[in-house]
């Protein structure tokens, strides 16, 4: 038996356990308390409240504008729902940059208000000491390489990180920082499939990949995407496994349709 089904409630040691057995872990955005549900129901390994929710949700260019308490509102939301997976949730852009004692508190505000069970934030050696300050107070924390989208206008684009030998070297050197401050996983996130081999066989600590290929301990995808909600965004990596806005298009125009004809509701719908 997969040590996944034999466990009850999943934790950063059930991680590092897969990691070792060679079993590989799911991960998936949710934001809301619906699908939270059903994610947690069907046995999603982590349950990552990114970010993201500043794209999906709210309709920003960026993941730069999501403040801390909006993103504590959808951590609260998601916790309220899940019973069995280990739920990350994304520390916000301006919320740790700047020093440890500000990402100490932003740390403790989210496990505090949401109950999650662990923060993630992004970034290599230039936030070592968040990460120390933060894991010395208790709180799990997962590390984020590659390309970090917080520094998007650094970049200047959404393509392919560390191709490039020095890039390459420093995430090598910095995935084994982030293990040694304490994270109990890192998200490598659009990086060659081989580096990113290479970098999950270096350290003791799970990988979860994103755009980085078949060899990290886990993978990971943002829900709107993997459903087919969100059709703009096609990038390689990204399996579609529904198309749900094709589907939802034609339920709500059928909906609308019955409501004009006067076809809803009809005689067994109505008191």
């Amino acid at each position: 038996m997969s040590i996944q089904k034999e466990i009850k409630k999943i934790t950063t040691h059930t991680l590092q356990k897969m990691k070792a057995s060679s079993e590989k872990i799911a991960m998936l955005t949710a934001y809301d308390y619906s699908f939270a549900g059903i994610f947690d129901a069907i046995g999603v390994d982590v349950i990552l409240v990114g970010d993201s929710a500043s794209n999906v949700m709210a309709g920003h260019e960026t993941t730069l504008p999501i403040t801390l308490d909006q993103m504590i509102y959808h951590a609260a939301s998601v916790i309220r729902a899940v019973k069995r997976s280990l739920v990350v949730v994304d520390l916000p852009f301006g919320t740790y940059q700047s020093n440890s004692d500000i990402a100490l508190a932003s740390s403790i505000r989210i496990m505090k208000e949401t109950g999650a069970h662990a923060i993630k934030l992004e970034g290599g050696e230039e936030v070592l000491e968040s990460i120390q300050r933060i894991v010395k107070a208790g709180i799990p924390v997962m590390g984020h390489l590659g390309l970090t989208p917080q520094s998007i206008y650094q970049f200047g684009t959404y393509a392919v990180r560390a191709t490039q030998d020095d890039e390459a070297e420093k995430l090598q050197k910095d995935i084994k920082l982030l293990e040694q401050a304490g994270c109990f996983g890192v998200v490598l996130e659009k990086i060659p499939a081989l580096l990113a081999q290479k970098v999950t066989q270096s350290v003791q600590i799970p990988t979860i990949g994103i755009g980085a290929g078949p060899y990290c301990d886990g993978q990971v995808l943002v829900m709107h995407d993997m459903l087919g909600i969100n059709t703009e965004f096609k990038p390689r990596f990204l399996r579609q496994y529904l198309n749900l806005h094709e589907q939802i298009t034609k339920a709500v125009g059928q909906y609308i349709q019955d409501v004009k004809n006067n076809h809803f509701p009809n005689q067994s719908e109505s008191y």
